[in-house]
């Protein structure tokens, strides 16, 4: 694994990155049945505090007087113009590109191409912690369930669909098993989206250990119902790569899970890592200050390729065409 580029305190992209997502999708676009249940992160993730949203002004209270109040307003719609051109200077520099190479492809997803065959609701659940909440986005708009669910239904636009934010900051298999009854099972979705392994990487937990719950989540999950499986592993970022050992052998028992469960993996640890290494993006135009998180550019981008993954994979089942009951995702590592 190569070293990353030095990572300083400086953000200067941070901001210009986290513009681009206003140009990406604007808000009228996300779907008001994407539901976000964001969560604060947990302590020990929330390292730096969560940046403003670029659209946030200061509102007049109804004590202004009127003409100070349409100043405001006046300002804030000019604030939002030159964001917004900022934002389509940045993403004509830094577009968001699958990896060099091509990618794997992640396996059919029967159960959510079913639901959208038969014209039925499609529920999908996006399980995880604080980089499925969305900590370092600029707004819940940004994170990278809603961008998904926007994704989706732009795809899609005759289906109802849903994507559920079951992110909480902090958490990591051990946590998440314990409302996986409750925020999982018990939701009935179509497609479970679960990211895993960064903190347990963080926190030194045995990566056998977490591979292991996970697994036994995955079995509990299919079990239950018609639900599809993909997992998400690790982000490639400067406070995981300093734990090489315990981020490599989490990222190849999480693939080896996913072809033992017979469910998909996107890679977002190799993804992540062919922006640095391969499209020469430096860390900090994709990670916030704290090393960790993603900002608004690189949840967009992540959410991006995980959504046009997932629309491959359910254009491998023809529209129309009765889809098999032994059908499994599946994604070879």
């Amino acid at each position: 694994m190569s070293s990353l580029r030095p990572f300083g305190p400086s953000t200067w992209l941070a901001a210009p990155a986290a513009a681009v997502l206003l140009m990406l999708t604007p808000a009228a676009q996300v779907p008001a049945h994407a539901q976000a249940a964001q969560a604060t992160p947990a302590p020990q993730q929330a390292a730096t505090p969560e940046p403003a949203s670029p659209s946030q002004t200061t509102v007049a209270t109804t004590s202004q007087p009127a003409a100070e109040q349409r100043g405001l307003a006046s300002r804030a719609i000019d604030t939002v113009k030159q964001v917004a051109k900022s934002a389509g200077d940045i993403f004509s520099r830094v577009p968001c590109l699958p990896p060099k190479g091509g990618a794997k492809t992640m396996g059919s997803l029967p159960h959510v191409a079913g639901k959208l065959v038969a014209g039925k609701p499609v529920v999908i659940v996006a399980f995880g912690s604080s980089s499925t909440a969305g900590y370092g986005a600029s707004s819940p708009d940004f994170n990278y369930p809603n961008r998904l669910a926007a994704q989706l239904r732009r795809q899609y636009p005759t289906a109802d669909i849903t994507v559920v934010n079951a992110g909480v900051g902090g958490e990591d298999a051990p946590e998440m098993m314990k409302r996986l009854q409750k925020e999982v099972i018990d939701v009935h979705p179509d497609l479970v989206i679960w990211q895993v392994g960064t903190n347990a990487v963080l926190r030194n937990l045995d990566p056998g250990d977490t591979a292991k719950m996970v697994e036994d989540g995955i079995t509990r999950i299919q079990a239950a119902g018609d639900a599809d499986v993909v997992l998400v592993d690790p982000q490639y970022s400067p406070r995981v790569t300093e734990r090489p050992e315990s981020a490599s052998k989490m990222v190849r028992l999480l693939g080896k899970v996913a072809e033992l469960r017979h469910v998909g993996i996107f890679p977002r640890f190799e993804v992540m890592r062919d922006w640095h290494e391969k499209q020469a993006l430096p860390v900090e135009s994709f990670v916030i200050a704290d090393g960790l998180h993603m900002n608004d550019w690189g949840y967009a981008c992540f959410a991006q390729l995980l959504g046009d993954d997932i629309i491959h994979s359910v254009g491998q089942i023809k529209l129309g065409v009765n889809v098999p009951a032994d059908v499994r995702t599946y994604r070879p590592m």
